[in-house]
């Protein structure tokens, strides 16, 4: 923890009422409900943790008023229980802090700009022309390539490559592996053979931005690919290239974006989705997990595709059906013009 927090500080830190005994005792950590100890803080929003809600032992829960009674040990009470989670889980991470230490190792052209308490690990690599804001943190192993520039009070995880031309905002996390700026997977076929286009753009990466560990985010092949203000982008996601990403969105492990689409604001793309090259999704979308979008979504609302988890015997049966659907439907057409659409 950052700083030691006593249950009446921390309820004052949130602005969240405290209610019950122990309001003296300092905290040491989240846990859990049915792990938390008498030094622990520990938060409910969840029925189907009932029970454990009433067997816990932690010092206190953070829980919505209606479910006050169930608690037998003190409670931060509030309408959004898991954002005061969120909040106070801010208070116990340790934080990284920007000293201004270059390691020895690291290799920094005398052409980029760093400002003077930037923090940069061991074996890093800084091109010419590269800007770094104030209170940024760049570890062990990074590459950050020729012209690219990355704001105030960003971190960079180890092994992170940024590639030329590669703009990151303000207070940005990227973590360990991700690739910001290679090439977009563009081919022209002729002959047999594909040639090479080359990717002239660069990325454009808001404010706010996390980008999970193993992500990818290709340079756009003329105009940059953006990435709006607090996009979320979990692991191992795919981003091609001229992708445009709305302010606000979040991006699930595993999902794959080709080119040239565009996702709205306050997108929710779950886990494993596909979208096909030049789909746009409008604003305040959600599509589910292991949905292919293959068409413009315009209207606000959740989105799913695919079959439903069935036994391995019912679901070869349905997918042989499935295969008979266009068939069945010519018959059908077939059917009413005989019967000149009456039913």
């Amino acid at each position: 923890m950052t700083k030691a927090l006593t249950l009446q500080a921390l309820a004052a830190e949130l602005g969240l009422e405290l209610r019950g005994a122990g309001v003296a005792c300092t905290l040491s950590g989240i846990a859990t409900l049915a792990s938390a100890g008498p030094t622990d803080l520990s938060f409910y929003h969840n029925p189907r943790y009932s029970a454990d809600l009433r067997n816990t032992r932690a010092a206190a829960v953070i829980l919505r008023p209606e479910y006050a009674a169930d608690c037998p040990v003190a409670c931060l009470l509030t309408d959004n229980p898991y954002l005061a989670y969120a909040r106070a889980s801010q208070l116990f991470s340790p934080k990284v802090v920007a000293t201004g230490n270059v390691h020895p190792s690291a290799t920094i052209d005398p052409a980029a700009t760093l400002a003077p308490d930037v923090s940069v690990a061991a074996n890093v690599v800084i091109a010419a022309g590269v800007v770094i804001g104030a209170g940024s943190v760049i570890s062990a192993n990074c590459v950050i390539g020729e012209g690219s520039s990355i704001g105030k009070y960003c971190l960079l995880h180890p092994h992170v490559t940024v590639y030329a031309g590669v703009r990151l905002g303000e207070r940005c996390i990227v973590h360990a592996a991700a690739v910001l700026g290679s090439d977009g997977f563009g081919f022209a076929k002729a002959g047999g053979r594909y040639h090479k286009i080359a990717q002239l753009g660069g990325i454009s990466i808001g404010d706010d931005v996390e980008i999970g560990a193993g992500t990818s985010i290709d340079r756009g092949a003329l105009d940059d690919t953006v990435i709006g203000n607090g996009v979320k982008i979990d692991n191992q996601v795919q981003i091609a290239h001229n992708v445009r990403v709305g302010d606000n969105s979040v991006i699930c492990g595993c999902s794959a974006i080709a080119g040239s689409s565009v996702i709205g604001k306050n997108c929710t793309i779950a886990g494993a989705v596909g979208v096909i090259n030049h789909v746009s999704i409008c604003d305040n979308v959600t599509v589910t997990a292991m949905s292919l979008v293959s068409q413009d979504i315009t209207e606000p609302g959740v989105y799913s595709s695919g079959t439903g988890l069935d036994t391995t015997g019912n679901w070869r049966r349905n997918i042989v059906r499935f295969r008979q659907l266009d068939d069945l439907w010519r018959r059908l057409l077939r059917l009413e013009k005989r019967g000149g659409g009456q039913h």
